[in-house]
């Protein structure tokens, strides 16, 4: 069976037309080798927000998990590496920029790939559409308090909507810097508070406790573990990039590697450090009475209020930046579904000087700015509602789509033994491993669903039922396809690009 065969479907018959290969209409395609590895990853990286991980989410894994919690973290970063050992050795095959789509398409089979391109669109554009409530929300309150300025939420999130639509439709490359300079602006100041901390030895001195067995093995953990997967969010769009990517044989599986051990290494450092601000006990007392201003506390006592009111800024940059990489991959998964004819064709032209999926990013630009003007009709508080009840289902979209991901690299291994120079560990073991572990990741997430959305189980379980009805959707397309277009059905997951 040939390698660029996703299952027994015959190709194309002899004469269709091959609109796929030819990118659009015209025959545009996106710029080609422009994004080294240190591109891409800030691509990556800039999605998972590290400082709103950390400033927002990590206290409340404080709390919940006690000092183990940096060790989730640790784990997490673990877990996902050894899913990257599948992911990265199954690249080689895949000369395709859709992602999860192309993967689970030539494993799983067409179905089930368009079932994941589906959720995957329905996934990133639930999360980043979501986060323009919290970047309302924190430039609203960071720009009065500093600046006096008072403006409603909703217009600063449609100002930020209107930032990432201009900086989407320019150059990739003026993105890959604008998300370069803003990611090392929100990771510098954790890291200027962590030296603060070692360097004046802490509350009450230094100490490892955190990765004690009997902090690290304790009851809350579990809830611990569900926000860590969820604060990698992001990583494994490295593929989505293969088109606009240097070497991508080598380009794509170094970004994956170098985003998961930045991020597993930075969140487990960045919280410990703020558990030394404090010392074990106070610590979780302080992320209980007050979580959103731990972070802000540390950074007072330990830097001084000038670097509290810098991280209030960069907060709201973070977000701008994760907002602008889910743009992008969104952006390019449309482009991917029109190249085959499954999306409509529009969202796969290029722009003739900015080679940018230019219709793509206005369509999404304008469905993010729909929802948050239907969010301020109806009144929904822009972070407790509009941010995690929006932004909840497509977390668990995804963590759901690498499970699928590391078991479709198990079975196209398996259906081509012999094919590949990657040994068991990365087309065996590996795979089955994280397929394991990331369906328990995917279980724990929805069981605490609550720590999420600050919901109800009848909220929580509806935001969860969506997931699986996207991707069945996605299956009876598929299905409908191959009874009514069988040449389309025949290309899905299967249009190549060069490199």
């Amino acid at each position: 069976m040939s390698l660029s065969s996703p299952d027994s479907t015959a190709p194309p018959a002899a004469g269709a037309p091959d609109r796929a290969a030819a990118g659009e209409p015209g025959g545009a395609r996106l710029e080609r080798g422009v994004l080294g590895v240190g591109d891409i990853v800030f691509f990556v990286v800039a999605a998972a927000a590290p400082l709103t991980v950390m400033a927002g989410v990590a206290p409340f894994a404080i709390s919940f998990g006690g000092v183990g919690a940096p060790a989730a973290y640790l784990a997490t970063g673990v877990v996902l590496a050894v899913f990257a050992l599948g992911f990265t050795a199954m690249t080689a095959h895949i000369r395709n920029a859709g992602a999860f789509y192309a993967y689970i398409t030539r494993g799983l089979g067409r179905p089930a790939g368009l079932g994941a391109a589906l959720l995957a669109v329905f996934s990133y554009n639930a999360i980043q559409i979501g986060m323009f409530g919290a970047f309302g929300y924190f430039a609203k309150v960071t720009m009065d308090d500093l600046f006096g300025l008072d403006l409603p939420w909703p217009v600063w999130a449609l100002i930020g909507v209107a930032a990432v639509w201009f900086l989407g439709y320019r150059s990739i490359n003026l993105g890959a810097k604008v998300l370069g300079a803003l990611l090392i602006a929100e990771t510098g100041i954790l890291a200027v508070l962590a030296v603060a901390v070692l360097a004046k030895g802490g509350a009450h001195g230094l100490g490892f406790s955190s990765f004690a067995p009997s902090h690290v093995f304790q009851g809350g953990m579990g809830g611990v573990l569900g926000l860590s997967f969820a604060a990698f969010i992001g990583f494994e769009a490295t593929a989505i990039y293969r088109e606009e990517a240097r070497d991508p044989g080598r380009t794509v599986p170094r970004a994956t590697y170098a985003a998961i051990a930045f991020l597993g290494l930075f969140y487990t450092f960045i919280t410990w450090a703020i558990v030394q601000a404090f010392g074990d006990e106070e610590a979780v007392k302080a992320a209980t009475a007050d979580p959103s201003g731990m972070f802000f506390t540390a950074m007072t006592r330990y830097v001084g209020g000038w670097a509290t009111d810098v991280q209030r800024v960069l907060i709201v940059t973070s977000l701008l930046a994760a907002l602008l990489a889910f743009h992008n991959t969104i952006t390019r998964y449309g482009y991917t579904l029109a190249r085959e004819q499954v999306a409509p064709a529009a969202l796969g032209r290029i722009h003739p000087r900015h080679r940018s999926p230019w219709i793509g990013g206005a369509v999404q630009s304008v469905l993010a700015a729909v929802a948050v003007l239907v969010a301020a009709a109806i009144g929904a508080d822009p972070y407790n509602q509009f941010f995690l009840w929006v932004n909840s289902p497509g977390v668990v979209g995804i963590l759901l789509l690498q499970a699928l991901a590391a078991f479709a690299v198990y079975a196209f291994f398996a259906r081509h033994t012999g094919e590949t120079s990657a040994g068991p560990l990365r087309t065996v073991v590996a795979p089955l491993a994280a397929t394991v572990l990331l369906c328990g990741a995917t279980a724990l997430v929805c069981w605490r669903m609550d720590l999420f959305t600050g919901a109800g189980p009848g909220v929580n379980w509806a935001l969860v039922a969506i997931v699986p009805v996207v991707f069945l959707a996605g299956v009876a397309i598929a299905l409908r396809l191959r009874a009514r277009r069988p040449e389309v059905y025949a290309r899905l997951g299967t249009t190549e690009v060069e490199g």
